[in-house]
């Protein structure tokens, strides 16, 4: 079994538990004891003097949770329809955290759950909302502890998993080596302020990533 993250490793900016998450795994255990398990292929970070995060004013009802201890899940509605689904980031007091914006779904989850009309089997967690129907992740879940055993816990990436970062901005492997998996870093999406900020991170060439930007490098297969 892959070692699952403890709530310590969180205790670090937005922007750096982001990036690291790409590649690692998303677990939610149902109450009846079944698991569904997404590979974490997308994310956005929000944190502290950022006018796109929650809490950029003040602290709410709504937003509390983003104030707390690293390790912590934070859902919210959006349309009144869709939920979102953010792990806490940073130390207590500070509002921090990252959307999970995309899981690629493992085969046993996917054979679980009945597929759309014409419905891509890869797409059916690209994006934020798509993945929270798949993982059945609603607000029941708001202020859940990220742990073993309980409804929501995150591991490790694979031994086997090795990613290379590259800025969409330079075009380049930040290293020059040959990655496994290769992680793009981009502006986020759908956001009216603090749109320049390159805080989203997807793994390139995944069919799972709810939107990709064409860039200059050919895209590295990728394999798990």
């Amino acid at each position: 079994m892959t070692p699952v993250i403890p709530t310590e490793w969180f205790d670090r900016s937005a922007v750096s538990v982001a990036p690291d998450l790409i590649g690692c795994t998303l677990v939610r255990q149902l109450p009846d004891g079944r698991q569904l398990r997404g590979l974490i292929v997308e994310t956005e970070a929000y944190q502290e003097g950022d006018p796109a995060c929650h809490a950029y004013r003040k602290q709410t009802k709504r937003n509390r949770i983003m104030f707390g201890d690293p390790g912590y899940v934070y859902v919210y509605l959006i349309y009144g329809i869709y939920h979102c689904v953010n792990i806490v980031t940073d130390r207590s007091g500070v509002p921090s955290a990252v959307l999970i914006r995309a899981l690629e779904l493992d085969e046993q989850t996917l054979a679980s759950i009945p597929l759309k009309p014409k419905e891509e089997p890869e797409r059916v967690a690209a994006g934020p909302g798509k993945l929270c129907l798949a993982m059945q992740i609603d607000l029941e879940l708001y202020g859940t502890k990220l742990e073993f055993g309980r409804s929501m816990w995150i591991e490790h990436r694979s031994d086997l998993v090795e990613i290379a970062q590259t800025d969409i901005r330079q075009g380049d492997c930040a290293d020059g080596r040959q990655p496994q998996l290769e992680l793009v870093q981009t502006t986020r999406i759908g956001l009216t302020q603090g749109v320049e900020l390159p805080w989203r991170w997807y793994l390139n060439g995944c069919k799972a990533v709810s939107k990709t930007v064409p860039y200059s490098r050919s895209p590295t297969p990728y394999s798990l």
